[in-house]
């Protein structure tokens, strides 16, 4: 589907009904006769595929005077109860005319402008465009780190409690996302870099600040990302000795409790076999049994207190 975007007189974002020039031209899964309408605009057929490959990482290129930027943005998505954050391509084709995007799964980031929640930005300036769908991205980012930062710590107070195999699998959903997201951040900070060149992109004097803005943002974010990355790993491996800890006292205590249950049980065993009257008359004490008794709960019990002074129990 294609659908075409031009910043009103209000400053925001509209969509309108057919293609003008100095608008935004935005295509979400294109079919072939979306694909047919992206190379009469002059988008290289190889760019459409590249956007559209979810494998695809961040890199910028020219062909023909077309500009073609891949960065990879967050996203979220919710299997039952848990919530993962991946990342997805995003195409971006400057052409002569216009900045064309292609993608192939829904982004907030997209989101944001076809929404009208980005103002003050206008589609005819394409090099201002493009570096602020790329500020965009990259406080997407942030966002989306503090979500994992207040998401972990969540889990962390239930596991206290708990100790549930499913807090643990969702801390390590949590730690998968924070690899994508390094190593998705890591590729667009390089393709940014080379944007802030100016030999890919015609850098105005009112877009530096812009550009010096994303940078900023886009280190704080590998920055973070490094530091919950290594905060969460710490704390899988501590939750994961704790538990070891836990199933060691367990057994403990239930080697414990079997050691004074055989104690009467062997007691037991030996005045209970049916051997005839001779050999069980031989048994010490065999005719009082109320004394083997006694006995047999003093033994237990002078053993329980031994088992519980070396913290058995």
């Amino acid at each position: 589907m294609i659908s075409y975007y031009k910043t009103a007189d209000n400053g925001i974002i509209t969509q309108i009904e057919t293609y003008e020039q100095g608008c935004w031209v935005n295509a979400f899964e294109p079919d072939r006769e979306d694909i047919g309408v992206l190379k009469n605009l002059g988008v290289e057929p190889e760019f459409i595929l590249d956007s559209l490959d979810e494998e695809e990482s961040s890199r910028i290129e020219i062909e023909d005077d077309n500009t073609f930027i891949i960065f990879d943005v967050p996203c979220v998505e919710k299997e039952n109860e848990n919530i993962i954050y991946t990342t997805a391509p995003i195409g971006v084709i400057v052409t002569k005319n216009n900045v064309v995007t292609i993608a192939k799964k829904t982004n907030p980031v997209l989101m944001d402008f076809t929404h009208g929640v980005v103002k003050g930005v206008k589609t005819e300036y394409k090099t201002n465009f493009v570096l602020t769908m790329l500020f965009r991205m990259a406080t997407r980012y942030l966002q989306y780190l503090r979500q994992i930062d207040r998401y972990s710590s969540n889990l962390e107070t239930k596991l206290r409690k708990s100790m549930k195999n499913k807090e643990l699998v969702q801390l390590l959903d949590l730690e998968k996302s924070l690899v994508y997201f390094h190593t998705s951040l890591k590729a667009n900070e390089i393709t940014i870099r080379k944007i802030s060149r100016g030999k890919f992109l015609k850098l105005y004097e009112e877009d530096q600040d812009l550009l010096d803005d994303v940078l900023i943002e886009m280190s704080q974010a590998i920055e973070m990302c490094d530091i919950y990355s290594s905060i969460l790993s710490g704390t899988m491996d501590a939750f994961a000795s704790v538990i070891s800890n836990n199933l060691n006292v367990v057994m403990k205590v239930l080697t414990s409790i079997t050691v004074l249950m055989a104690i009467p049980t062997m007691v037991f065993s030996f005045y209970g076999m049916n051997i005839g009257e001779k050999v069980s008359g031989a048994l010490p004490l065999a005719n009082n049994m109320w004394f083997v008794t006694v006995f047999t709960i003093a033994i237990t019990a002078i053993v329980g207190i031994i088992l519980y002074k070396k913290d058995m129990f």
